[in-house]
């Protein structure tokens, strides 16, 4: 009987919680919330104070935030597998990108999306700094994954759980090309190909078409793609 749940919203950044426990083989419960029609809906909100996805639940503890979730998961139920210890080589590496998807990638792809929702025209200056920006984000990704099978370097971590929705799913929302980025392409395949992430993508957004490739999707969440 398991006795961790995850409560997932849909087209989420929840999907990395899913994703950890089929790789870390860890059995919970998974509790999926549709959007209501575009925000999480007011029992989702009701589950932590913070009213944001993901959130799990672990005997009496409630707790949130992604990058908190992955690191409570991985240390009380798995020894800290997919994290490299101190003593390890590529530790520096693993810390830095590790932290770098929430702290670097999905703040550049947030401010991009507000903005040109916005209404902004592509030209405004504004909006041509934060399309730059994530050029050079993404840059910066594709540079380090035409050289390493993954971010950390040989082995696969909870840095790559942490960066495949800003690079999947998130296109639903801003929608992105990664046509001029080989490196990342090839990683998504990588990523694709894993039991572990079919396995939980298959349960957590069985009717989500994933978006593994070069283009956006056609059609975004909640409006028409241009």
């Amino acid at each position: 009987m398991a006795t961790l749940t995850v409560y997932h919203l849909h087209v989420s950044q929840s999907e990395r919680i899913p994703w950890l426990c089929e790789e870390l083989a860890i059995p919970y419960e998974l509790k999926a919330y549709k959007r209501a029609p575009v925000m999480a809906p007011p029992e989702y909100k009701a589950l932590h104070p913070s009213g944001s996805a993901p959130v799990i639940q672990d005997g009496e503890l409630a707790l949130a935030e992604s990058g908190a979730c992955v690191e409570y998961i991985s240390h009380r139920h798995a020894a800290g597998a997919l994290f490299l210890p101190p003593t390890h080589a590529d530790y520096p590496s693993f810390l830095y990108w590790w932290h770098w998807s929430n702290g670097t990638f999905q703040p550049a792809l947030n401010s991009a999306l507000f903005v040109s929702r916005a209404g902004l025209p592509d030209d405004n200056p504004r909006m041509v700094a934060l399309v730059d920006r994530l050029r050079r984000v993404l840059g910066v990704l594709n540079k380090r994954l035409e050289k390493n099978e993954w971010l950390a370097g040989e082995q696969f971590t909870v840095a790559d759980i942490m960066v495949v929705f800003s690079l999947t799913t998130m296109r639903y929302f801003y929608p992105y090309s990664l046509s001029e980025h080989g490196g990342v392409l090839k990683y998504l395949q990588r990523v694709g190909a894993r039991e572990a992430y079919q396995r939980a993508m298959k349960k957590c957004e069985p009717e989500m078409e994933l978006v593994l490739g070069a283009d956006p999707p056609k059609k975004l969440f909640g409006i028409p793609s241009k």
